[in-house]
Protein backbone atom coordinates (compact mmCIF):
# COMPACT_ATOMS: atom_id res chain seq x y z
CA UNK A 1 0.00 0.00 0.00
CA UNK A 2 1.37 3.29 -0.79
CA UNK A 3 2.50 6.25 1.39
CA UNK A 4 0.28 8.76 1.41
CA UNK A 5 1.78 12.31 0.70
CA UNK A 6 1.48 14.96 3.17
CA UNK A 7 0.49 18.35 2.48
CA UNK A 8 4.29 19.53 3.42
CA UNK A 9 5.20 17.67 -0.02
CA UNK A 10 6.49 14.69 2.10
CA UNK A 11 5.58 11.55 3.15
CA UNK A 12 4.09 9.24 6.13
CA UNK A 13 1.83 7.66 7.71
CA UNK A 14 -1.71 9.49 8.70
CA UNK A 15 -2.29 10.21 11.89
CA UNK A 16 -5.91 10.41 12.95
CA UNK A 17 -6.76 13.70 14.87
CA UNK A 18 -8.01 13.38 18.43
CA UNK A 19 -9.94 16.00 20.44
CA UNK A 20 -7.83 17.65 23.10
CA UNK A 21 -9.09 18.03 26.67
CA UNK A 22 -9.29 22.06 25.51
CA UNK A 23 -11.75 21.21 22.81
CA UNK A 24 -14.96 23.41 23.57
CA UNK A 25 -18.39 23.77 21.44
CA UNK A 26 -18.16 26.26 19.22
CA UNK A 27 -20.48 28.94 20.79
CA UNK A 28 -18.43 28.72 23.95
CA UNK A 29 -15.37 29.64 22.22
CA UNK A 30 -16.73 32.62 20.66
CA UNK A 31 -17.93 33.51 23.78
CA UNK A 32 -21.79 33.70 22.95
CA UNK A 33 -24.29 31.79 24.32
CA UNK A 34 -27.46 30.11 22.20
CA UNK A 35 -29.74 33.15 22.54
CA UNK A 36 -27.17 36.02 21.74
CA UNK A 37 -26.22 34.18 18.32
CA UNK A 38 -30.04 33.40 17.86
CA UNK A 39 -31.11 36.71 18.21
CA UNK A 40 -28.09 37.92 15.62
CA UNK A 41 -29.12 35.66 13.46
CA UNK A 42 -33.01 36.87 13.80
CA UNK A 43 -31.47 40.83 13.76
CA UNK A 44 -29.52 39.98 10.29
CA UNK A 45 -32.51 37.96 8.51
CA UNK A 46 -34.49 41.01 9.62
CA UNK A 47 -32.16 43.37 8.41
CA UNK A 48 -31.84 41.25 4.75
CA UNK A 49 -35.59 41.74 4.48
CA UNK A 50 -35.59 44.89 4.70
CA UNK A 51 -32.89 45.54 2.10
CA UNK A 52 -34.68 43.52 -0.55
CA UNK A 53 -37.94 45.86 0.37
CA UNK A 54 -36.10 48.45 -0.10
CA UNK A 55 -34.46 47.50 -2.82
CA UNK A 56 -37.95 46.43 -4.60
CA UNK A 57 -39.39 49.86 -3.66
CA UNK A 58 -36.25 51.58 -5.45
CA UNK A 59 -37.08 49.42 -8.51
CA UNK A 60 -40.88 50.35 -8.78
CA UNK A 61 -40.39 54.10 -8.09
CA UNK A 62 -37.44 53.91 -10.98
CA UNK A 63 -34.43 55.22 -9.10
CA UNK A 64 -32.63 51.90 -10.22
CA UNK A 65 -32.81 49.94 -13.15
CA UNK A 66 -30.18 46.92 -11.63
CA UNK A 67 -32.79 44.40 -11.47
CA UNK A 68 -30.41 41.54 -10.89
CA UNK A 69 -29.29 43.06 -7.85
CA UNK A 70 -32.51 43.40 -6.48
CA UNK A 71 -33.65 40.04 -7.70
CA UNK A 72 -30.35 39.00 -5.80
CA UNK A 73 -31.30 40.64 -2.73
CA UNK A 74 -34.78 38.93 -2.40
CA UNK A 75 -33.36 35.75 -3.20
CA UNK A 76 -31.29 36.14 -0.21
CA UNK A 77 -33.55 37.33 2.19
CA UNK A 78 -35.97 34.66 1.14
CA UNK A 79 -33.48 31.95 1.34
CA UNK A 80 -31.99 33.45 4.63
CA UNK A 81 -35.96 33.42 6.00
CA UNK A 82 -35.99 29.81 4.62
CA UNK A 83 -32.87 28.83 6.89
CA UNK A 84 -34.58 30.44 9.77
CA UNK A 85 -37.62 28.41 9.85
CA UNK A 86 -36.32 25.74 9.48
CA UNK A 87 -34.40 26.01 12.60
CA UNK A 88 -37.74 27.20 14.25
CA UNK A 89 -38.94 24.11 13.36
CA UNK A 90 -35.96 22.14 14.61
CA UNK A 91 -36.46 23.86 18.00
CA UNK A 92 -39.91 22.84 18.33
CA UNK A 93 -39.17 19.13 17.50
CA UNK A 94 -36.95 19.06 20.38
CA UNK A 95 -39.13 21.05 22.52
CA UNK A 96 -41.99 18.29 21.85
CA UNK A 97 -38.89 15.42 22.00
CA UNK A 98 -38.78 17.10 25.43
CA UNK A 99 -42.00 17.18 26.66
CA UNK A 100 -42.67 13.51 25.76
CA UNK A 101 -39.62 12.38 27.96
CA UNK A 102 -40.75 10.09 30.72
CA UNK A 103 -38.94 10.97 33.92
Amino acid sequence: MPTPILPGGGAGPVQPVRPTQATQPAERVAGKDFKTLLMENLEEVNRLQTEADQGVQRLLRGETDNVAEVFAAVNKAGLAFDLLMEVRNKLQDAYRDIQQMRI
